[in-house]
């Protein structure tokens, strides 16, 4: 594991861990929409990537920034690397901030936007690369992954339940911007990977009308 990864793991479990025992710290830097709009903290909208629930919570995000972080550094370097997970948790943010911004009780924390924003970028690299999720013990196809994924969070954004946690904003917005990255630096991407590419981006185009065309969310 390179330098860069072993430092966003290690100041991610740092500021985890203040959050944790400091409430303080915890309610200072989350990401929160009235503090952001109307206070002007837009710290929040990094510093919130660095927060998490708990323990669990931590290392989900860190194993699977742990196992994919490498693919994207080996195809990018180590700033690309930088940019897809600082930029994923900045855009995952600033999306939702931008569809939750008349609702100023919303909260979130959590790398989960820029660890999305890892795992797509390299499933944009090895559309067909095998993940193994939970107790499955066949691996799915990185792109069948990625279409279940999309689809998933998709659906519980326009079909909000009740005590759901889980910033799906921030992961569509994360995912985003890996897969957009991958495919500007490297191009031939799309026209190798298009099917693959297209497959995953359905629930994205259908997201996009429910919330521009149909003003839904808003």
């Amino acid at each position: 594991m390179s330098t860069i990864l072993i430092g966003i793991i290690a100041i991610t479990l740092i500021v985890s861990y203040f959050g944790f025992s400091n409430p303080q710290v915890f309610e200072k830097y989350k990401f929160n929409v009235s503090a952001i709009v109307q206070n002007k903290e837009y710290v929040r909208l990094l510093s919130a990537g660095f927060l998490h629930a708990d323990w669990m919570h931590f290392f989900f995000n860190m194993l699977t920034l742990y196992f994919f972080g490498p693919i994207v550094e080996q195809a990018f370097g180590g700033m690309g690397l930088i940019v897809v997970y600082f930029g994923s948790i900045l855009l995952g943010n600033l999306f939702s901030l931008y569809l939750y911004k008349h609702q100023g009780w919303y909260s979130a924390i959590g790398a989960s936007g820029g660890v999305s924003g890892i795992l797509f970028a390299a499933i944009a690299v090895y559309p067909q690369i095998g993940i193994y999720f939970f107790f499955i013990p066949i691996p799915i196809p990185g792109y069948v992954f990625g279409l279940l994924y999309f689809s998933y969070s998709v659906y519980m954004m326009l079909n909000p339940k009740p005590h759901d946690n889980i910033g799906h904003a921030a992961h569509l917005g994360g995912a985003f911007l890996g897969l957009i990255y991958s495919v500007g630096m490297m191009p031939e991407l799309a026209l190798s990977n298009w099917r693959y590419l297209l497959i995953m981006a359905v629930p994205l185009l259908y997201l996009s009308y429910e919330i521009f065309v149909r003003k839904k969310l808003r």
